[in-house]
């Protein structure tokens, strides 16, 4: 268990590309993966329902155009089986599930999959399924393989299903779901506010950003959680600030321990004035986070999963509704 862990907890794409200042490798006949910490928490804010039928929205076109195979499809479940699974945590598992090693599995940046599991029938004998969408911390370029670090909350139907799942064992997914389309350099300087698991996609533009020579896009990012112990991300995100000078991030926490030197409390106007963009054509705010920071920072998306009206503290401090994004 302790070399799975070891093998799978660095692994995000920019760390594949040397972001991280030429870190030292292991290497095996299944991975390779730099040595470091803990990279990524999935799921962010996204999506349950219970259905009867496999008809999901907001799915994005499944494209092949490069030549290359993927494994998702967007209309209909495929099954990934679980290669490997550890304990990262008091309440984080790590899951790699595989398929095919000639394909990719069919994510852009910033996407999403949708994952599923039967947690009842209805009166006509019908099984319902609770879905949730979670985004993955692996390489979009990886073959074969991809890898969801899991949050396990104990009323969670989802994440009691991943954790009662075992090496062996099947999971139904569908995907991908696209959020934003990034392009390289599509702004000057892109600020962004994450609260707990709300900072996988800013992982995934990161990553993109990071690993591009070609993108000088100025990254800001705001990183709220309960304690410091609950920044699972850290050591990778000062490493990666530390080797590239376009990234910039600051952290707040609601309980700070002795000694911290960072923000303290929830997101306020300060932090933003000082840590991000300013509004203008060439700032993008990206903010994902759990409902009530959402309400707080931005205003809530609306129930069709559209952008909704701007509100909060971006909106009391000028921001307009075209520089926002709501994950």
């Amino acid at each position: 268990m302790a070399a799975f862990l070891r093998r799978l907890v660095t692994a995000a794409p920019a760390l594949r590309y040397s972001a991280l200042c030429g870190q030292s490798r292991i290497e095996s006949s299944k991975f390779r993966f730099p040595i470091g910490t803990i990279t990524a928490i999935t799921g962010g804010i996204s999506y349950m329902f219970y259905a009867s039928t496999s008809n999901l929205v907001h799915l994005a076109p499944n494209s092949e155009e490069d030549g290359q195979k993927v494994a998702l499809k967007p209309d209909k479940w495929i099954e990934f089986e679980l290669q490997d699974v550890a304990r990262v945590s008091h309440n984080t598992n790590l899951y790699r599930f595989s398929f095919d090693p000639s394909e990719k599995l069919g994510v852009d940046v910033a996407s999403c999959i949708v994952t599923r599991a039967p947690i009842d029938k209805d009166e006509q004998g019908e099984v319902k399924y609770v879905a949730r969408s979670y985004t993955p911390i692996s390489d979009p370029e990886a073959k074969g393989y991809f890898d969801l670090l899991i949050k396990i909350y104990p009323q969670g139907k989802m994440t009691q299903h991943f954790a009662k799942l075992k090496p062996g064992d099947r999971l139904e997914v569908k995907g991908p779901i696209r959020k934003l389309k990034y392009s390289p350099n599509m702004k000057k300087h892109i600020g962004m506010i994450a609260g707990g698991t709300g900072i996988t996609p800013m992982l995934q533009v990161i990553d993109a950003i990071a690993k591009n020579q070609d993108d000088i896009t100025q990254v800001s990012l705001i990183f709220a959680n309960v304690s410091a112990d609950d920044i699972l991300l850290k050591e990778k995100l000062d490493k990666l600030a530390a080797c590239h000078p376009n990234i910039k991030v600051f952290y707040t926490v609601s309980n700070p321990p002795k000694g911290w030197k960072g923000g303290k409390g929830h997101v306020s106007k300060d932090m933003i004035i000082k840590c991000l963009p300013s509004p203008g054509n060439d700032a993008l705010i990206l903010v994902c986070g759990p409902p009530g920071m959402m309400k707080h920072i931005c205003g809530p998306k609306n129930k069709d999963f559209t952008q909704g009206e701007l509100g909060g503290l971006l909106k009391d401090l000028g921001y307009s509704k075209d520089m926002v994004f709501k994950f």
